[in-house]
């Protein structure tokens, strides 16, 4: 039990103090795969680097702020909230994210939105307020996911998921829709055998 203990432990290179290994962030370099460092002697060293760095270059320095025990500042939305809120980044001196967990989501989907349909959440949310914020083809659900022609690339509008799922399940085609649309309204569209194994749809 006791050697177990101590190969919990390792000592920082800076502050000399013998640490668990969980106060050490990951370096696969290493025999141990772990930094020579402690994550506190990290930080700070990184700190003293980042304001030398600053100065040299005549731009103002970042002052450390007041963030309580358990907590991390966001430099995004500039608000301390509490590890829970991080996700995990092994690599970094507190083994934190640099952005809060909310933050990344707003990042993300604005991310997803400029690469997938070049556009700003801005220029999403003009559609939803010309819809009335409702889903543009059955004008009941919320609006949650952006429709755009596969082939032009061009966005037509945003639906609810039940009508985006069913524009897909179409393939996009409207004359299906149109003979859906009959067949729903009790006009079901027959085809028509015109030679052996040859049938011919109502136009």
């Amino acid at each position: 039990m006791e050697e177990a203990a101590k190969a919990a432990d390792k000592q920082c290179s800076g502050c000399k103090r013998k640490l668990p290994v969980i106060a050490f962030a990951k370096d696969r370099n290493r025999g141990d795969g772990l930094q020579v460092r402690c994550r506190e002697c990290v930080a700070e060293y990184s700190a003293a680097h980042y304001r030398r760095r600053r100065e040299a270059m005549g731009k103002p320095v970042r002052e450390k702020a007041d963030v309580p025990a358990g907590h991390k500042l966001c430099r995004v939305c500039g608000e301390n909230k509490p590890h829970s809120e991080w996700h995990r980044n092994a690599s970094a001196s507190d083994g934190l994210s640099t952005r809060c967990k909310a933050c990344r989501a707003v990042q993300g989907r604005q991310g997803h939105l400029k690469r997938q349909y070049g556009i700003t959440e801005a220029e999403r949310d003009e559609p939803i307020a010309s819809q009335g914020g409702v889903c543009c083809l059955c004008s009941a659900a919320l609006p949650v996911h952006v429709d755009h022609c596969h082939e032009t690339g061009r966005v037509r509008g945003v639906l609810c998921f039940s009508c985006h799922a069913a524009l897909g399940q179409f393939k996009d085609r409207p004359d299906v829709m149109r003979r859906a649309a009959t067949y729903v309204e009790g006009n079901a569209w027959k085809p028509t055998l015109v030679a052996p194994g040859v049938y011919q749809l109502p136009s």
